[in-house]
């Protein structure tokens, strides 16, 4: 089978491999489309502190049940929740499943659905819902990732945000938070067309520069947002957080940052404001993600760069104009 597989430092090669072996406990999936998210991004250029080559990417994949499996017949259109936990641990028992203290991803740890072909726990599957598309049903693992962020992130309706980033988590989470009660939203992001496509979702838009906190806080007149959404993993979004948010207010970093940025903390006392980290989805947030992706939000739009498996280094390339980038496999 055909397979985008991470072989070195910023390297990668569409190869053909064996088609894994069904094992107890798993499932084989016959792929149909896969996303490259920011993961992928870190891995191809070194930084991420648990993926090794060789490795067959990605996390973000739908595709048809193509063994037998207890609850779905063969044939079935299913996403992937990639996440593996122990069930055991105190982060497990507590309830925090996706922050397993030997937490595992598909994709990351072992071989994931950039591939014909894909292996996955037999729990791992969940079926698109009727009349959703298969590139739609290989987004609902960004669109869960958004709920969590605004589901841990604990919005209040009525309260103002402020999103930085308008690639695909970015615009997920502005929809997610608008589906859940915000009308007072705000996104920041230096990029034209991704401005543009933000507007055309209804939103309010700042085209971030070195002007970005003035019209932050002429938007939230002067006292900074109740909420604001880090979806852009950036030092520059950093170095104005403090000031973007109000007294009292919350912080949620959904982006992962490569490197290790640097905050002003004197402010953050000074404001004391809360900073609450989000990582991955539970499994419920993903059956909501799998809920709202049959409903009409437009995340079609946002898929605006699928590519076929033997264009993956195009794809890691990032293409101008790209919000998510999207390998159809077969």
């Amino acid at each position: 089978m055909k397979a985008i597989v991470f072989t070195g430092l910023e390297h990668i090669e569409v190869k053909d491999i064996p088609i894994p072996r069904v094992r107890e406990g798993w499932t084989l999936i016959k792929v149909c489309y896969a996303g490259i998210c920011g993961s992928d991004m870190t891995i191809f250029h070194g930084k991420h502190p648990r993926a090794k080559a060789p490795l067959v990417l990605g996390h973000e994949f739908s595709g048809y049940v193509a063994s037998p499996h207890p609850k779905y017949s063969e044939g079935t259109l299913v996403s992937i929740y990639p996440f593996l936990s122990c069930g055991a641990c105190s982060a497990c028992q507590e309830g925090f499943s996706n922050a397993c203290h030997t937490s595992r991803v598909v994709g990351i740890d072992k071989d994931g659905g950039m591939a014909e072909y894909a292996l996955v726990p037999e729990n791992s599957l969940f079926p698109v819902p009727e009349g959703v598309s298969p590139q739609v049903g290989a987004y609902i693992e960004p669109i869960g990732i958004s709920v969590h962020a605004a589901r841990r992130g604990k919005y209040l309706p009525g309260d103002s945000v402020v999103v930085y980033g308008a690639g695909g988590i970015g615009m997920a989470t502005a929809i997610a938070l608008r589906k859940f009660g915000a009308d007072n939203i705000v996104i920041c992001e230096p990029d034209a067309g991704r401005l543009k496509l933000a507007k055309s979702f209804g939103f309010h838009t700042i085209h971030s520069d070195e002007h970005t906190l003035d019209q932050v806080l002429e938007f939230t007149r002067g006292n900074g947002a109740d909420y604001v959404f880090d979806c852009a993993g950036h030092q520059s979004v950093i170095d104005i957080l403090p000031d973007s948010v109000k007294v009292g207010g919350q912080v949620v970093m959904v982006a992962g940052y490569k490197t290790p940025p640097a905050m002003n903390f004197q402010k953050g006392m000074f404001r004391e404001f809360n900073i609450q980290f989000v990582r991955n989805s539970t499994r419920k947030d993903f059956g909501i993600a799998c809920q709202m992706a049959a409903q009409p939000l437009g995340y079609e739009k946002l898929l605006n760069c699928i590519l076929p498996i033997d264009q993956a280094e195009k794809g890691f390339s990032s293409p101008a104009g790209a919000i998510k980038v999207m390998f159809e496999i077969q």
